[in-house]
């Protein structure tokens, strides 16, 4: 059950988004933050949501500014306000009287959910897939452009096929995110799943997210995953543990 849904983003133009509901009895809510330039309906987003709607929670997925069923221009987007975006879905969410228990990020949204997760009150546990330690892991992305992105204020990017502008204040914005105190001063319950063969973003960064982190934490290898999580059954595995992870931390009774 998929329910299309749109709501303003933090800085004005509507962002389009998917809410997976479950067929049965819900367990709890919660937000998924998709990767760099990924979208909502890349395989990490969409079936981990499914999966998870599929075991009772409730998911909304959402595009990032300027990508697919989103408003405005990507380049206006940056690492500052991807994090702002998640916290205005979680206040869409909390409108609807859906109030999501949990964040789940995939990479550079790994990143944004750990940032977002003390703005949005009604939280109680964090999840990351494949995520970055540092933001500016994303520039490496962007790395042959980005001189003169920096020279002359902005750049047309060819990624995946779409054509977007890479602008001076993104690449500033990405580089001076600090997520290391945002890690440590979290004080939620952290899920941290990675692959150790993740040629895009190495499992050091898990590690270190992981040794950043206090208690309670925990981290589930992917083992035979990709970044995207793109081949069979990857995506829907790491719903599964997802899933049942959460299960504390989920509805009116959450711990």
């Amino acid at each position: 059950m998929a329910e299309r849904v749109t709501f303003p983003s933090s800085t004005g133009p509507l962002l389009g988004g998917i809410i997976d509901r479950p067929a049965g009895e819900i367990r709890g809510w919660g937000v998924f933050s998709h990767g760099f330039t990924l979208g909502k309906d890349s395989p990490a987003s969409a079936r981990i949501c499914k999966q998870l709607a599929a075991d009772g929670i409730g998911m909304l997925r959402f595009d990032a500014l300027g990508l697919t069923d989103s408003e405005g221009d990507w380049g206006d987007g940056s690492f500052t306000v991807k994090v702002d975006d998640v916290v205005k879905a979680c206040e869409f969410m909390a409108e609807r009287g859906t109030p999501a228990d949990i964040l789940i990020g995939h990479s550079f949204g790994g990143a944004a959910v750990i940032a977002a997760a003390r703005q949005s009150p009604a939280v109680r546990a964090v999840v990351t897939v494949c995520a970055p330690v540092d933001p500016s892991h994303a520039e490496k992305q962007y790395d042959a452009v980005v001189d003169r992105v920096l020279s002359e204020g902005s750049a047309e990017w060819l990624v995946g096929g779409r054509k977007l502008t890479l602008k001076k204040a993104f690449v500033e914005d990405v580089r001076n995110a600090q997520l290391k105190e945002k890690i440590r001063g979290l004080h939620l319950p952290l899920l941290i799943l990675h692959s150790p063969t993740d040629n895009t973003v190495g499992i050091s960064n898990a590690s270190e997210i992981f040794q950043t982190a206090r208690h309670p934490r925990s981290f589930v290898s992917l083992e035979g995953s990709d970044h995207f999580l793109t081949k069979p059954g990857q995506a829907k595995r790491a719903g599964r543990i997802i899933g049942a992870w959460a299960d504390p931390y989920l509805g009116p009774n959450g711990t």
